[in-house]
């Protein structure tokens, strides 16, 4: 009989193999886009023009995906971000 962390970890292994993970960061109305930009560039090692384009998106479209990769990849970036006070989420794809 399998615990629940070890169900856990199949699912997540199911989801994470063959899929790309895409970080995504929505727009909100407490962050300046200075702190956007200076994060993007930070965390995800965009460069300036690259963070300024992104939070031209996130404010105009409503989100803009900021990075992608890996799950492994992509959860400590999105966790850094939300600690930073974005609104930032991962979604997966499945890869063809």
């Amino acid at each position: 009989m399998s615990t629940l962390f070890e169900e856990l970890v199949e699912v997540q292994e199911e989801v994470t193999t063959g899929s790309l993970a895409q970080v995504i960061v929505y727009n909100d109305d407490v962050n300046t886009f200075d702190w956007v930009i200076e994060c993007l560039m930070e965390i995800c090692n965009h460069t300036f023009e690259q963070s300024e384009q992104l939070s031209l998106l996130v404010h105009f479209k409503g989100k803009a995906t900021v990075k992608t990769g890996s799950f492994e990849k992509c959860k400590p970036i999105k966790d850094a971000l939300v600690d930073r006070g974005l609104s930032a989420v991962i979604e997966m794809t499945v890869s063809e």
